[in-house]
């Protein structure tokens, strides 16, 4: 008996795994899907994660990524954010959404693009993952070639960066040399948690003004 992807109900914070699907069952499934949707994808070698993000880690994401374009438009770094786009190719037999990327370095290079395919353009220089409820699939980052990951936790965050083809932590991140990254991304995602997000951000860009 085959089931209908609307009959498949996956709460917020849990995940569905599948096996055996093919790379034509998966570009249907996102078809079906939407792009308009909670769930996020991660696919290798044919197996399939579908994940529903809980609310929190929906906001810690609009968090770290308004933080993240307040210090490239200050810094007068051109940069193009794609959100929590598919990341896929073919040829590798992998796919995954961060929940949020920016191409900084690479800018030019999607300039005026919706949709990213990595068997012709390149992977997002940052790629960020809130990974309150599940581990980050590093290993799909690391094929596709992204070189640098962010992974915030209940710990805080963590910086990867890929070195021959694996991820090294790091306590710094070369697309904000000389900036302490970590420790104001925890700083004022946690400012947006006790005194709201506007304060928070005003707080920042007073930070920003007065060390950059």
């Amino acid at each position: 008996m085959l089931l209908k992807l609307q009959q498949i109900v996956v709460k917020p914070g849990q995940q569905m795994l599948l096996q055996d699907i093919s790379w034509q069952q998966l570009e249907n499934i996102l078809e079906e899907m939407g792009e308009r949707r909670a769930a996020r994808i991660s696919y290798s070698d044919g197996w399939l994660e579908i994940m529903v993000p809980l609310p929190e880690h929906e906001k810690d994401k609009e968090y770290i990524g308004d933080l993240v374009k307040i210090l490239l438009d200050k810094l007068e770094i051109d940069f193009e954010p794609f959100g929590s786009t598919t990341l896929k190719n073919e040829r590798m037999r992998q796919a995954v959404e961060p929940d949020t990327s920016f191409y900084i370095q690479n800018q030019a290079a999607v300039i005026g693009k919706n949709r990213i395919d990595l068997n012709i353009d390149p992977p997002p220089d940052l790629a960020i993952e809130i990974d309150i409820t599940s581990r980050t699939r590093f290993d799909n980052y690391a094929v596709l070639g992204v070189p640098e990951l962010w992974r915030y936790t209940r710990k805080g965050l963590e910086i990867s960066l890929l070195k021959e083809g694996k991820y090294i932590q790091s306590e710094s991140s070369p697309n904000f040399p000389d900036i302490p990254i970590i420790e104001l991304v925890n700083e004022y995602v946690q400012q947006c948690l006790t005194i709201g997000r506007s304060q928070a951000m005003r707080n920042f860009r007073n930070w920003v003004k007065d060390n950059l």
